[in-house]
C-alpha cells in the first residue's frame, strides 16, 4: 500500500530530513512546502511582478505558495504538521485545519511546551508526536502492521 505524505510547517530544523530517513525502504512519497526562506517570501513578485508595498509583496506570495500547498495537502494520504520551539508557525495552524477540513489523516508533530496552546490543533489530529521517529514508527505500522523493535 502505496502511501504520500505532506510534511508541513516549521523549516528550522532537520525534522523532515529524519522522518524522510527513518522512513527509507516504506512504500511513501513525502512532498512539502518550499523550506528556502528567500525562494517561498519570494516567488509572488518573482512571478508576476514586483510591488513596492511589503504587504503586497508578502500577500502575492503566500497565495501562490497556497496553491502549492493546498494542492500537496489535498493530494496526501498523511499530513504531518510539524510546531517548533523558537518562532510561531501560523501557516501550520492552517495547513492543519484545512487537512483535517479536507478529511485528511494528520499527525500533528510537537514539544510538550506547545501542548496548551495546541489543544484544539491536537484535539483534530489522528495522532500527536513528540519525535520525528514517531511520526516514521506510525508511518511504518500503518504501512506493514509491524511495531517498533
Amino acid at each position: 500500500m502505496a502511501m504520500k505524505v505532506y510534511l508541513s510547517g516549521e523549516i528550522h530544523t532537520d525534522w523532515r530530513e529524519q522522518i524522510i530517513g527513518g522512513a527509507a525502504g516504506l512504500d511513501v512519497e513525502f512532498s512539502g512546502p518550499v523550506t528556502e526562506h528567500e525562494t517561498s517570501d519570494d516567488c509572488g513578485v518573482a512571478i508576476l511582478g514586483a510591488e513596492p508595498d511589503k504587504f503586497w509583496h508578502d500577500n502575492k506570495g503566500a497565495k501562490v505558495n497556497a496553491i502549492r500547498t493546498r494542492k500537496g495537502i489535498a493530494d496526501a494520504d498523511v499530513v504531518v504538521v510539524r510546531f517548533g520551539e523558537k518562532y510561531k508557525q501560523w501557516n501550520a495552524a492552517f495547513d492543519a485545519g484545512y487537512a483535517s477540513a479536507l478529511g485528511k489523516s494528520l499527525i500533528v508533530l510537537h514539544g510538550p511546551e506547545h501542548q496548551h496552546p495546541l489543544k484544539e490543533v491536537d484535539a483534530a489530529a489522528l495522532a500527536v508526536a513528540q519525535e520525528p521517529r514517531q511520526v516514521v514508527e506510525i508511518l511504518r505500522y500503518v504501512l506493514t502492521g509491524t511495531l517498533p523493535g
